[in-house]
């Protein structure tokens, strides 16, 4: 019972801002209202929202004002760096209050959050619109609608999942701050203007059980997500050897006009870059290191493909790199120090945002352990990977259909059994041309995928030109 009481003023307090902002939406507009400018908004590091990243390059390149705001922990984008049209600006990201009951500290941060952002946002340059990701959602769909009632913006959710059900691995479906974290979301998301959302599932559930009407926009790669030439691979191996053993050359003797990396090897002579002979098969995932994520289940795969290795069967070494940052990454990255591998190397740079797409477009096979904490979100990494005409091996889940097609494009696992297997099928013929592996490279080099910025111009641009 203390939890709910504790948060009855908090109600009461809402309620009497509710009414105000009422009476403020009825006010005319400010007369120097900025028309077409958009804020694009996440309450997250902006270094690790790519799409929201992407909004703003698209809004820019169609001759809008960007107020692009979020935490700056990661350096966004050089693309977004340089654009004269976005103007970036950089929300603190509070600590929780180590005073008190847990759900106490919880309180307090969010509170501590609405204000700087509410303040935050009566600041900037006023926008006809704010694009808001969520989630997070609490506590910026609220208070993003109330910056809308008082400066008479639209406001627009882009949906990339439901926060409560992420809260939900943590705590469990029944904990009280989940079971308001989901009325809150549901009651404040029917309140915005418009709505995008990752996957056709979740624009039904949206429909079905939040009575909102949302646009479905898929996740598409950008335009530097591709095949890597063998020239720039070099490059970035030879970069990444300087602060990574798995990309530096073995022990054996080179000639002084060589340069070689683990996977490559450039004549300096002529500027001939190759591919080492039987180098190892590079595998890369990427992951925000969160609870959705079971990295055990890639570890214990490796572990079978080490043993087939060891008993004689003819596969390559690998070269397993997972890149990324977030809260497990102590915790696996000391499962992996006490792993012990002749064939295998792991190594988990964080890499920065020119390069990631520089290694996905070198790599030879891209692993996917995103489970969705609501089954109806869909892995960016997957859609960039496949951008790179990379293949993959993903995660079952309820909407995985939607974008990986098994047996096409990349094959479906449930576990670490059937992940290990995959590996050792796909990798059995490596690196020659008639493998499995190489079929699904062919297959997304056909395909020719929509890419973001004709996906964006065709879903998201009619309606900024229409309202």
């Amino acid at each position: 019972m203390a939890a709910p009481v504790m948060l009855l003023p908090l109600v009461a307090a809402g309620l009497a801002l509710f009414a105000a902002l009422l009476w403020l939406r009825g006010r005319p507009a400010e007369p120097e209202q900025a028309r077409g400018r958009v804020c694009v908004a996440v309450l997250g590091d902006l270094g690790r929202s790519p799409r929201m990243q992407y909004h703003a390059l698209a809004l820019a390149r169609h001759g809008h004002g960007v107020t692009l705001l979020g935490f700056l922990s990661t350096k966004p984008h050089s693309d977004i760096l340089h654009n004269e049209k976005i103007h970036i600006v950089s929300i603190s990201e509070l600590k929780v209050l180590q005073v008190g009951p847990k759900i106490f500290q919880y309180i307090m941060k969010v509170i501590a959050q609405a204000i700087q952002l509410f303040y935050t946002m009566l600041k900037i340059d006023h926008p006809s619109y704010i694009l808001l990701q969520n989630p997070p959602g609490l506590p910026s769909i609220a208070v993003t609608w109330m910056v809308c009632l008082v400066r008479r913006s639209k406001l627009i959710i882009d949906w990339h999942n439901y926060g409560y059900t992420i809260m939900s691995l943590i705590h469990g479906k029944n904990h009280v701050i989940v079971q308001i974290a989901e009325w809150y979301e549901k009651l404040f998301g029917r309140l915005s203007d418009y709505n995008f959302c990752v996957t056709n599932a979740m624009k039904e559930d949206l429909q079905m059980n939040c009575n909102i009407k949302a646009i479905t926009l898929y996740d598409k790669p950008a335009s530097f997500f591709k095949e890597t030439p063998l020239e720039i691979q070099h490059k970035l191996y030879m970069k990444l050897a300087k602060d990574y053993a798995p990309f530096k050359r073995g022990t054996d003797s080179i000639h002084p006009d060589v340069e070689k990396s683990a996977f490559t090897e450039l004549d300096i002579r002529n500027g001939n870059v190759t591919q080492v002979k039987e180098r190892p098969a590079l595998l890369i995932s990427s992951t925000s290191w969160t609870e959705d994520e079971d990295f055990s289940i890639l570890l214990k795969a490796l572990e079978d493909y080490e043993e087939c290795v060891n008993d004689g069967i003819k596969l390559p070494s690998l070269v397993c790199v997972i890149t990324g940052k977030g809260p497990l990454k102590k915790h696996y990255n000391r499962l992996i120090d006490k792993m012990h591998f002749k064939h295998i190397q792991i190594c988990t740079p964080w890499l920065e945002a020119e390069d990631y797409p520089v290694l996905l477009g070198s790599a030879d096979l891209g692993v996917c352990l995103h489970k969705s904490s609501s089954g109806l979100d869909l892995p960016m990494k997957v859609v960039d990977m496949f951008g790179c005409c990379l293949p993959v091996c993903a995660v079952h889940f309820q909407c995985l259909h939607e974008l990986v097609k098994h047996d096409e494009n990349g094959l479906i696992f449930r576990d670490s059994n059937e992940l290990a297997e995959q590996l050792k099928m796909l990798l059995l013929e490596f690196p020659t041309g008639e493998s499995k592996l190489y079929m699904f490279r062919r297959n997304l080099r056909a395909s020719k995928q929509l890419r973001w910025d004709e996906s964006w111009e065709q879903t998201v641009l009619p309606v900024f030109r229409n309202n």
